[in-house]
């Protein structure tokens, strides 16, 4: 009630927006979850204090709905069809890629104005993006709160999610360059090959080598990335290829994304536990686990299951650490983040990266904390 209510203070005034853009901001980037086991650490969200949370709220975070409406249309009628996407939008996520837009501005130095249609284009692909992928995985909980489709319906949702990937495209128009549709359509392109693939391998219960999980991670979540310094290039006098930096970091934030969720800890009532092996996903820890022990066929039966049995998913999670699957995963994240320090400084140095990818080393913290002791 209260978030609602301070929402309805924002949209009615800038000052309102400014006030308490901070708060909101806050907000996610504060909570931190424990983990189960011994030697498994706590994964948060990720905080980046080097630059004040209210001017990337303002460029980003928090955008106001009225930016996220269609130029051509009626914002009565927008009002209407995107009630499950403000639905979403009332629980900011991480903000991560606005931060790494940020950073890599660093190098880029494109106009204020143009960063933040920009920003607007990703924020927009990527909510849109969560509302089909909860339908697609049949989750039950987003960012804490029930999924839209759960509230506003599967057809209602969809027809938000498509109607913003274009609202996104008229903003790509609206940056006035020749190239920004065809890198918007690559992309996008890219973005749905990537999970249309991860869809493929779960419902075909075929799991794919580690090589053919990167390839789709880098498609689909540095699918979002590579749009975002694309767009901010076609403005830039820099000309340097990020291209292999958005790689690594694309597979480190999947990677890790993996990891945490494998590695939450949440009480026996709380639907998301472990909800990767209820959508049957074949995350990196079970990708290793699966390849590595052909023998046992205990890991691929439960994802075959879509079990929602929070002891069963505690017996997976057991499984995976006896196969030595978090170990391997924890090894690949650091040589990830190495990786990713090592082509900044190629690049020419970056603190503003720096800070994001010491913030992302959260998943590290207490293993090292456990293993020292």
């Amino acid at each position: 009630i209260c978030l609602s209510f301070f929402l309805s203070l924002i949209r009615r005034t800038d000052n309102c927006y400014r006030s308490f853009g901070f708060f909101f901001l806050v907000i996610p980037i504060s909570f931190k979850v424990q983990i189960i086991g011994r030697g498994r650490p706590h994964c948060t969200s990720v905080a980046d204090h080097s630059r004040p949370a209210h001017r990337l709220a303002r460029l980003f975070a928090v955008s106001k709905m009225e930016n996220m409406f269609s130029t051509s249309g009626e914002k009565e009628t927008d009002e209407k069809l995107l009630q499950p996407f403000t639905y979403i939008m009332q629980v900011p996520g991480k903000q991560i890629r606005a931060k790494l837009a940020h950073a890599f501005n660093y190098w880029l130095k494109i106009p204020s104005d143009k960063l933040a249609v920009i920003g607007d284009i990703v924020q927009m692909l990527h909510n849109s993006s969560l509302l089909t992928d909860d339908i697609q995985d049949n989750s039950v909980l987003r960012r804490g709160i029930p999924v839209a489709h759960s509230i506003y319906g599967v057809a209602s949702t969809i027809n938000a999610a498509n109607y913003m990937s274009f609202v996104a495209l008229e903003r790509t128009l609206s940056l006035g360059h020749p190239m920004a549709t065809t890198v918007y359509t690559e992309q996008v392109l890219e973005l749905h090959r990537g999970q249309g693939m991860e869809i493929y391998w779960r419902d075909n219960y075929t799991c794919p080598t580690e090589e053919e999980y990167k390839k789709m991670t880098i498609r689909k979540t540095g699918g979002l990335f590579m749009l975002a310094i694309r767009l901010m290039q076609l403005f830039s006098d820099n000309t340097n290829d990020f291209n292999k930096l958005t790689g690594i970091l694309g597979l480190y934030f999947q990677i890790r994304d993996d990891y945490c969720n494998l590695c939450l800890q949440e009480y026996s009532e709380n639907k998301s536990y472990c909800e990767d092996l209820t959508e049957g996903k074949f995350s990196f820890p079970i990708i290793h686990a699966i390849h590595t022990h052909p023998e046992d066929k205990q890991v691929i039966h439960i994802l075959r299951q879509r079990t929602r049995n929070v002891d069963v998913k505690k017996y997976c999670v057991k499984l995976l650490d006896n196969f030595g699957s978090f170990e391997h995963t924890r090894k690949v994240l650091t040589q990830l983040d190495a990786d990713a320090r090592s082509e900044v400084e190629n690049l020419g140095g970056n603190p503003l990266m720096i800070k994001i990818l010491d913030g992302l080393r959260t998943w590290s913290y207490n293993f090292d904390e456990n293993t020292n002791n």
